[in-house]
């Protein structure tokens, strides 16, 4: 188990805020052997593909700049046009390669970690010039891990190659009886693909160095608890944090109030500002329960679902407000309100009897509301009843 400097344990897995920072200061699970891996892959497959063609220009221009024409050997300018040309062509010859090696080497770098680039991973730092320091990395277990692929490599490398050139031993011996450029091209072709099996052979490296980089990294970026602490501590004291989470809250608490509306009784409604669901469980012998509410837009919202659900909405003004400032959702209307909720409800239910089908809100007036629930559309205490 890793330990910080003080000797206390890291047990505790990374977060994502010490994975962004480790990003930014170019802290990223590497393979060098991942790298390597695909390059050679990629560089055999292009010798396969292209190395033919390439073979019969070079073997070309070789012909023609070792059996120049007569006239070369007394014409300076002439011999140097010819070496230029020559140069050049052979420039031309190999962009394709170096082009699929470009390719492959920035590919191959972003495999594993991604793309990152860091300033700071570039800056000078003093403390890895300590003998110390330098010393326990090379006695650490990543040193044995990589002593032990070293070994692997050369031992796998060895093994394929040798068996390899045993079998194919007769190829080679047989390159001798044949016209020189077909012995050529016979053994370019033969080398690749020699090239290709040993490159692959490499795979047994890879898979076990990405996931020892994989762990390390994680070891390295683990965390005491302590850490976790003071991080959330950090991250839960900045405003954009706390606003951020509120707002996370709301859409949350908001989502689950929409879903109740289907299952309420009635919708009370200013009718434009304030909205307010209610449903009241009659076998429970509590009281009714304000299942959703919201002003303006969300009362809006609250209106809508209710109308695509056919919930009953009762338009009732100064009900509406005392709801809306007096109850929160998933709490019982305060006792102040249960004979204007009862009148209400027996509205309610007077209209249900009669199955009243028409999809307009429907209106109560005159409803019991005691002097301090009569509220106006700033919540404050109405000087005059409307």
């Amino acid at each position: 188990m890793a330990e910080n400097k003080d000797g206390t344990e890291k047990s505790e897995e990374p977060t994502g805020k010490r994975i962004e920072d480790s990003r930014k200061k170019g802290q990223i699970a590497r393979s060098k052997d991942l790298n390597t891996f695909v390059m050679l892959m990629l560089a055999a497959g292009a010798f396969l593909t292209i190395g033919g063609q390439m073979l019969t220009e070079i073997m070309a221009g070789m012909a023609r700049g070792l059996q120049p024409a007569r006239y070369f050997f007394y014409d300076k300018d002439a011999m140097m046009g010819l070496f230029v040309e020559l140069f050049m062509n052979g420039i031309w010859l190999l962009i394709p390669f170096l082009t699929i090696m470009m390719i492959s080497a920035v590919g191959s770098s972003i495999l594993l970690g991604g793309w990152s680039f860091s300033v700071e991973a570039l800056g000078f730092k003093i403390n890895k010039l300590n003998p110390m320091k330098g010393l326990g990395r090379m006695v650490s277990i990543k040193m044995v891990v990589e002593l032990f692929k070293s070994i692997a490599k050369f031992v796998l490398v060895m093994s394929v190659a040798s068996i390899l050139l045993w079998t194919q031993m007769d190829t080679f011996l047989g390159l001798a009886e044949e016209p020189v450029n077909q012995a050529i091209a016979h053994a370019g072709s033969t080398i690749a693909w020699f090239f290709l099996i040993l490159s692959f052979t490499l795979i047994v490296v890879v898979a076990i160095d990405v996931p020892f980089q994989l762990y390390d990294h994680n070891k390295q970026l683990k965390m005491t608890l302590q850490e976790v602490k003071d991080e959330m501590k950090e991250s839960e004291g900045r405003p954009e944090v706390k606003q951020h989470i509120r707002q996370k809250q709301q859409e949350l608490s908001q989502s689950r109030m929409m879903q109740d509306i289907p299952d309420a009784d009635v919708v009370v409604t200013n009718p434009t500002h304030f909205a307010v669901a209610l449903k009241y469980d009659q076998d429970g012998g509590g009281a009714p329960i304000v299942v959703a509410k919201g002003a303006d837009f969300i009362a809006t919202q609250i209106r809508t679902v209710a109308q695509k659900h056919e919930v009953m909405i009762v338009s009732s003004p100064a009900l509406a407000r005392a709801l809306y400032f007096s109850a929160e959702i998933n709490d019982e209307i305060p006792e102040g309100l249960y004979q204007a909720i009862a009148q209400l409800l027996a509205y309610v239910y007077q209209l249900d009897a009669a199955a009243a089908s028409s999809n307009k809100d429907k209106k109560l007036e005159d409803v019991p509301i005691p002097e301090e629930y009569r509220l106006d559309v700033d919540g404050k205490l109405e000087t005059e009843i409307e």
